[in-house]
């Protein structure tokens, strides 16, 4: 009984406590946090030397343009220019001075301080080590000076309307840690400054890249990114579709991207590019010398057979160096050419004395994989339309990049080849200067030359009223359309394919994929 009665008293003075609530409580158990997942980025491309000073292709400059940043720099989505690491400037008014404030308090990601005194060593650095991207520097500035801490001044040779674009896009003016980067030697190095650090890089395998906390400006839609590299397209898309990749990025092949926008499993996004193909004609070797032959080989091209042929549908054909709708583009070679006439090249080509039984014979090169595994294909489709007058006998020779660079069109031994171009700033006399006037055709293999066109460029360099320079440059995409030492082919589209769950995908003039806006639902 007694037993009882304690029982019931225990039972009470337990109920009673927890009643008043003197029974410590178990606490919830805290939420699981969720990582956020990274983006995963596919490329066929390749990281050659990630150092400004010396890189000079394409893919190594997005990665600049992702883990470091210019002075100055374009606005995603457009052409316009907007600044970067400096806040503002001001430009003297014969043209020659430009004056940079700069962004104080910033630092780079080995937490050396950003200032005036970086911005002039880091390009003093690129003209001293005179690597390839140099001339990007020595062609334009005079000299680099401190006027204080966070001012800096950048003296040019001569007045150049689009040197802000040069500043906006290219890594040779991009300044640098000077404890990450020897003065007088390349070095690879993962020191940025931009929206984007370094955490791991294995060459031709991997880039990891995480948000820089001390960027000044907005947070990158994605904390952490993964670049893959593969070895070739087919390899890529298999990742893609196995959902192992969020995005495929450069290069996909014709064939992959058209087959994927019908399959509908995935964004295809797909925008005119910079990129352009052309042929080159080395003027001074006969009989291509005669520039009625030359116009008789522009009447025979058939740029339409390469675009549907060889890329179905995935480049558009170009009749100007200047490419569809950078400003000053007219469509030159359209004007006086036509889309093709095989009669009119055919005219000419007797003419100069050819016929059916009595052809001109050419030897037509191109290099096999540097542009892509679709360059024989490109090359033969040339041959067919030549050879389609009846007048035109072709023989196709190739070399590898390497040999058919430095052993050939250095030494301007072909006389009619291949050429593709990436721009190295976003305005038309990049497409005009370095192809077409007497300084540099050398360089090109195509030896052209005319005062007339030299005239015409180095003006529009000078002029800073847009319409003035666009007079200028449609002049200049004429005489050249008249004097025929290049052919344009065709503009490349840019196409990125993501999962559909992929958000914030920005292709532009620029080309450069902007990873710190792409983000996943």
């Amino acid at each position: 009984m007694k037993k009882i009665f304690l029982s019931l008293v225990l039972l009470c003075i337990v109920a009673g406590i927890l009643a008043s609530g003197c029974v410590e409580k178990k606490a919830p158990a805290p939420e699981k946090k969720v990582e956020e997942k990274p983006l995963i980025i596919g490329t066929t491309d390749k990281i050659t030397v990630l150092d400004p000073a010396k890189s000079y292709d394409f893919y190594t400059w997005e990665v600049f343009n992702n883990i470091g940043e210019g002075l100055l720099r374009y606005k995603p989505g457009t052409t316009d220019i907007e600044p970067g690491l400096a806040e503002s400037y001001t430009v003297s008014e014969d043209g020659l001075v430009y004056t940079f404030k700069l962004r104080k308090g910033l630092k780079f990601t080995d937490g050396t301080p950003f200032n005036a005194s970086v911005v002039k060593w880091s390009i003093e650095r690129v003209l001293r080590l005179n690597a390839d991207p140099s001339w990007l520097v020595e062609s334009f500035v005079d000299s680099v000076n401190v006027v204080d801490e966070y001012t800096v001044q950048i003296k040019l040779k001569k007045p150049v309307s689009y040197f802000p674009a040069l500043l906006a896009l290219d890594p040779p003016y991009y300044p640098v840690s000077p404890k990450a980067y020897p003065a007088n030697e390349i070095k690879d190095s993962t020191v940025g400054i931009g929206p984007y650090k370094v955490v791991k890089w294995v060459r031709d395998q991997e880039l990891i890249l995480e948000a820089n906390p001390d960027y000044y400006g907005e947070k990158p839609k994605t904390k952490k990114v993964v670049i893959k590299f593969y070895k070739d397209a087919a390899t890529m898309r298999l990742a893609l579709e196995k959902g192992e990749i969020d995005v495929a990025w450069r290069t996909l092949s014709p064939v992959d991207i058209k087959d994927l926008e019908e399959k509908g499993k995935f964004n295809v996004i797909g925008v005119p590019g910079g990129y352009i193909r052309y042929i080159v004609i080395n003027v001074e070797t006969p009989p291509l010398s005669n520039k009625t032959l030359r116009q008789a080989i522009a009447y025979a091209v058939d740029r339409k057979a390469i675009a549907d042929k060889v890329f179905y549908g995935t480049v558009e054909p170009l009749y100007s160096m200047v490419p569809i709708g950078m400003w000053s583009h007219i469509d030159a070679f359209k004007e006086k050419y036509g889309e093709r006439d095989l009669e009119k090249a055919k005219e000419l080509l007797k003419q100069c004395g050819y016929s059916e039984d009595n052809p001109l014979e050419l030897e037509f090169w191109y290099t096999p994989t540097h542009y892509g595994d679709t360059e024989k294909d490109v090359a033969a489709v040339i041959k067919e339309s030549l050879e389609e007058t009846g007048m035109i006998k072709v023989t196709l020779k190739s070399a590898e990049w390497a040999t058919y660079a430095a052993e050939y069109i250095a030494k301007g031994t072909m006389p009619i080849f291949l050429l593709g171009w990436y721009p190295d700033y976003i305005d038309p006399d990049n497409y005009l200067t370095p192809f077409l006037h007497s300084e540099y055709s050398a360089d090109l293999g195509s030896r052209y030359k005319n005062p007339e066109m030299d005239k015409l460029l180095e003006e529009a360099q000078i002029k800073l009223s847009k319409e003035e320079r666009t007079k200028l440059y449609e002049d200049a995409q004429r005489l050249l359309a008249e004097d025929v030492p290049l052919i344009p082919l065709f503009q490349g589209k840019l196409y990125i394919v993501t999962q559909t769950n992929v958000k914030g995908v920005t292709l532009d003039p620029t080309m450069m994929l902007r990873y710190y806006l792409i983000y996943k639902e």
